[in-house]
């Protein structure tokens, strides 16, 4: 029995050392014979690199989402097609591995593939031309799982498949050119293009894993050969602060505008004032990164200056009411501005002049007026006596650096202009009081904004909230913070530049009354400016925007809405898409039925009103009768006072050309000397002012609101000389 249990042992140990030398004979000829003892196989060919395979793991791009998760940008896995075309390729058993029936799965392939047969064919046809293996162009890249399905399942020899990634857009044209692209390069990587994609890349990209072995010439791997793997590791994902339904509605506006005023191009944002964050940003024309089809790769809000026009008046009067020298109720008259200079290139007003006045919008007189009426009436005279009697157009400069215009925002790596300046003649300083003749971005707009809006403190826009592990998203990688860029002005003259571009939107006389909406009040400046090209100005085009900040009695976020098109009197009465906006934006955050819209309910242009309301051109009357006059302004359905006795129009408001809307009055001048009191109970300081200047009397007006009480009872004849006092109060 022991001699059994030995025999047996010993029998064990020899098969085992029998099976060690072979072992080590095996790794010996393998690291010195180069030869394979099991298959007999020659290593000498892959001994060195070209035996080795390296296979990579592409790691997937992190995601970009918007502030609540939903997915803007993400990688889908693809596949690609690839064809062996060498007849060389080893067979098994009878069974080929190379594509032999080149005209059939040409037809095969084109068909599933929707591609050209013909062009299919020349792929599978390079075997002609010595080529080993082939790919179909782009055809054959980044096609679907279910696609490759199809084709796996016809087992058409010689067509195989590697894996591939595909950078997918859930969100179509949502703020294509803040967001960007990215697309595969030549190593199969996904690499950002554009915008966010190739801001972030770095953080978006990931790494690649790997495998490394050696195998001999049918693939196999080797016992006793090396091999190593490391894992990819995805991309961080990058949250956003837009929002996604302020953003469609942005765009949904674009195209609002882009049926009523065919414009050029329309660019707008919508931003929270006291933090900075973007929940909106875009612009018309874009693009669909899914298919590419760029027509202009700027991002207009950054890399687009432009002459901001009126919007750029309230730092005028913000910079004089902050260095102590305004009274909004000063009076100041809005006729021609003209003007002389120093030898210091200084300018100042004069009673008449050699250069060209400065003149407002359709040449527009509203006689003596006070200073808070000259910004509510967007008067470029008034912004040029702000400047140069007030203040200095030194000052002003000072003024609009420290609200960072003229320089770079710095936002999240956005490419960006900073805007030229032009500030050396006398009409250049005054130009520059009433937003013309020097270049902003709309980057700098909402930063300077945000000052006037935000009680004084100006912040910094920025759009990129967070960037966080793709596997633990409790893992912030960078958290955004709100950057304060400055005090340029201080709370109070925050509070009284708010003031007065309240009632540029609320009262019945202010230019923005047209964007007013049912959900809530709000605060805004309108602009019009015309459009500067290489060195001159487009004819015929213009600029028009709204900057407007809701709710207007305590406002959290401001709007900004332009449009470049063929100039059109209209573009600040026919409103429907930025109310669009705004009514969207006032019920996305929670702003609807706010209370004090309800206080003031008659004052509001209530929703679709804007189609009751006819905007056509006023007529010239001068030198025509009286009769004709009444009957050409028939069909204008507007409220007509004839002043004095005469048969003969001797001057008119509206003036010729000018816009004139449904319901509003117009007066017809006949007699220079008197005319007979109309009763101006009701009447807003707008209706007065026309009164004012087409007859050229004397006006005082004291309070806000509408007319309550006038010095010269209706129905009383008045004459020259005679001073006329008009009571307004708010209702």
């Amino acid at each position: 029995m022991q001699r059994r249990s030995k025999r047996a042992m010993r029998t064990i140990i020899i098969l085992t050392l029998a099976a060690m030398l072979i072992l080590a004979a095996n790794v010996f000829l393998v690291a010195v014979r180069k030869v394979h003892l099991r298959s007999g196989t020659d290593l000498s060919r892959y001994a060195d690199s070209a035996n080795t395979v390296r296979e990579t793991t592409k790691a997937l791009r992190g995601n970009i989402y918007d502030r609540n998760g939903t997915i803007i940008a993400q990688d889908n896995k693809t596949y690609n097609i690839y064809c062996i075309l060498s007849p060389e390729r080893e067979h098994v058993e009878g069974q080929k591995y190379y594509v032999e029936d080149r005209e059939g799965t040409a037809k095969e392939l084109s068909r599933i593939l929707g591609m050209d047969y013909d062009l299919c064919l020349h792929y599978l046809s390079g075997w002609d031309q010595g080529i080993w293996q082939t790919e179909l162009g782009t055809a054959g890249r980044n096609i679907s799982q279910s696609t490759m399905e199809e084709i796996a399942a016809l087992n058409l020899p010689g067509v195989e498949f590697t894996d591939s990634i595909k950078r997918v857009y859930p969100l179509g044209t949502f703020a294509s050119n803040l967001i960007g692209f990215a697309q595969s390069d030549e190593t199969g990587s996904t690499i950002g293009r554009m915008g966010t994609e190739l801001y972030l890349d770095s953080y978006l990209r990931g790494t690649d894993g790997y495998r490394v072995y050696q195998a001999d010439k049918d693939g196999h791997i080797l016992p006793g050969m090396k091999e190593d793997s490391v894992s990819a590791t995805n991309g961080y994902d990058v949250y956003l602060t837009l929002d996604q339904e302020i953003q469609e509605a942005l765009e949904e506006s674009f195209q609002i505008t882009r049926q009523r005023f065919n414009p050029t191009r329309v660019w707008g944002a919508v931003m929270e004032i006291k933090t900075g964050k973007i929940l909106a940003w875009g612009q018309y024309p874009s693009f669909d990164p899914n298919t590419l089809d760029i027509e202009d790769y700027n991002n207009y809000g950054t890399q687009l200056p432009y002459e901001p026009g009126s919007t750029l008046k309230p730092f005028t009067w913000a910079a004089a009411i902050n260095e102590g020298t305004y009274d909004g109720s000063a009076q100041v008259y809005s006729g021609p501005f003209y003007w002389n200079s120093d030898s210091e290139n200084h300018p100042f007003r004069v009673e008449s002049s050699p250069y060209q006045p400065i003149e407002n919008a359709s040449k527009k007189n509203w006689g003596w007026i006070d200073f808070d009426h000259g910004l509510m009436y967007s008067s470029n005279v008034v912004a040029a006596t702000v400047q140069t009697e007030l203040i200095t157009p030194e000052i002003n400069l000072d003024y609009l650096k420290k609200f960072g215009f003229f320089q770079s925002v710095a936002s999240d790596g956005l490419p960006e202009e900073t805007g030229v300046l032009t500030f050396h003649w006398p009409m250049e300083k005054l130009a520059l009081s009433y937003g013309q003749g020097s270049s902003v971005t709309m980057l700098q707009m909402l930063q300077a904004y945000s000052a006037i809006f935000g009680d004084g403190t100006m912040v910094r826009p920025y759009y990129v909230e967070s960037i966080r592990d793709h596997y633990d998203s409790n893992h912030v990688i960078y958290q955004a913070t709100t950057k304060v860029t400055g005090h340029p002005i201080t709370e109070e003259t925050a509070r009284e530049v708010q003031r007065i571009l309240y009632r540029t939107v609320n009262d019945d006389d202010g230019t923005a009354k047209y964007y007013q909406i049912p959900e809530t009040t709000l605060m805004g400046k309108t602009g019009t400016t015309q459009v500067y090209v290489n060195n001159s100005y487009l004819s015929g085009y213009t600029i028009a925007s709204l900057m407007s900040a809701l709710p207007g009695d305590n406002p959290q976020v401001l709007v900004y809405y332009c449009f470049e098109a063929p100039y059109d009197r209209n573009a600040h009465y026919y409103t429907e898409a930025t109310q669009n906006l705004l009514r969207k934006t006032a019920m996305r955050l929670g702003y609807a039925g706010n209370a004090s819209a309800q206080e003031n309910p008659d004052n509001l242009i209530e929703a679709g009103e804007y189609d009751k309301i006819e905007i056509q051109d006023m007529p010239s009357l001068v030198n025509h009768s009286l009769y004709y006059s009444e009957e050409k302004l028939k069909n204008l359905n507007v409220e007509i006072h004839v002043l004095g006795s005469g048969d003969t129009v001797i001057d008119q408001y509206p003036v010729d050309n000018a816009m004139v809307s449904t319901g509003q009055k117009v007066f017809l001048l006949t007699d220079t000397n008197s005319f007979i009191m109309p009763d101006m109970t009701g009447w807003t300081r707008k209706d007065v002012t026309g009164l004012w200047a087409v007859t050229q009397f004397g006006f005082k007006l004291t309070g806000e609101g509408k007319v309550t009480s006038q010095s010269i009872p209706p129905g009383t004849q008045v004459t020259r000389g005679t001073e006329i006092e008009v009571v307004f109060e708010s209702e």
